[in-house]
């Protein structure tokens, strides 16, 4: 699809988002002193044309209120089609940015996530069809490779520049995380599968942070950050339960989280700056890996 017209879908839904009610004339009025108009109106037929395209790209509908005529966007209670949208929008909308900034290229520094090149629109696809996959892996923490591992897809999610498809592994019949980067010779079979009756994908991950989990119960987390630090968890909330007790110096952070290797690499990662107040064994842990560490450097 032509780059322009990703735009002008782009701009059409932030404006009506930013109005959150608007007439057609009131739109192309904005329209004409836009920079994606090209200084053309958006003629009747034009504007019904980029609402079903929208329709079609976002899964978002653009409604008209017959008693005022003015166009809204109809809101669907779906957290994580509301999560996609966001996604899909704010992708294309810096992508817009991008594609017209090639003479910017070499100020512009962008992370790769090279595990959605290939291997995305394949799960993706098997995901639409409810179809097995079949992958050759590459663990870590294996030397060889797991050849002809069988999987039903049951949904994908991107943490720390990885994309990862989560699913039922056939001969272990076990759902596990794959990142979609150390998966090679990936194919859909003709094995046909039925998502499991009350999964939720949102649900999944939600007492943990990053794409680790396990059988443990979600314990109450204390946090102790220093000012500076604050504002970086404030900002950028670690999970979703995140709250926030505010002091003179230092702020303390409470979630509702299960204790996950991802979680705990993000705590080390942050250093000095935070202190974990509670849970006790959380503590333990924390200050052993910190010695193990530190022992690398005794002189």
């Amino acid at each position: 699809m032509a780059r322009n017209l990703i735009s002008k879908y782009v701009w059409i839904i932030d404006t009506i988002k930013r109005y959150k009610r608007i007439t057609r004339e009131e739109l192309n009025r904005l329209w004409l002193d836009s920079s994606v108009s090209d200084g053309e109106p958006m003629a009747r037929r034009t504007f019904y044309n980029y609402r079903n395209g929208i329709a079609d790209t976002f899964s978002i509908d653009i409604v008209c209120d017959k008693s005022t005529y003015e166009y809204y966007i109809s809101q669907d209670d779906s957290e994580s089609n509301k999560q996609l949208q966001e996604w899909l929008l704010n992708s294309m909308s810096i992508s817009g940015v991008l594609s017209g900034s090639h003479d910017m290229s070499d100020r512009i520094l962008l992370e790769d996530v090279p595990s959605s090149r290939g291997n995305l629109p394949v799960v993706i696809d098997a995901m639409r069809q409810n179809k097995r996959i079949a992958f050759t892996y590459r663990n870590y923490s294996r030397v060889n490779p797991s050849h002809g591992v069988e999987v039903n897809p049951y949904f994908v999610k991107i943490f720390d520049q990885r994309w990862y498809v989560i699913g039922l592994n056939v001969a272990d019949n076990r759902i596990k995380t794959y990142s979609l980067d150390r998966i090679s010779d990936l194919s859909i079979t003709a094995h046909t599968f039925a998502m499991p009756a009350g999964f939720s994908p949102q649900d999944f991950f939600d007492d943990c942070f990053g794409i680790t989990t396990n059988h443990d119960e979600p314990k109450d987390i204390a946090i102790k950050a220093d000012v500076t630090q604050a504002k970086y968890l404030r900002g950028l909330p670690l999970h979703h339960s995140q709250r926030e007790e505010l002091h003179d110096t230092y702020s303390i952070f409470t979630y509702r989280m299960r204790n996950t290797y991802d979680l705990m690499q993000k705590l080390l990662s942050l250093g000095p700056s935070i202190e974990v107040l509670r849970p006790k064994e959380m503590r333990v842990q924390l200050a052993d890996n910190l010695r193990r560490a530190l022992a690398h450097y005794d002189p």
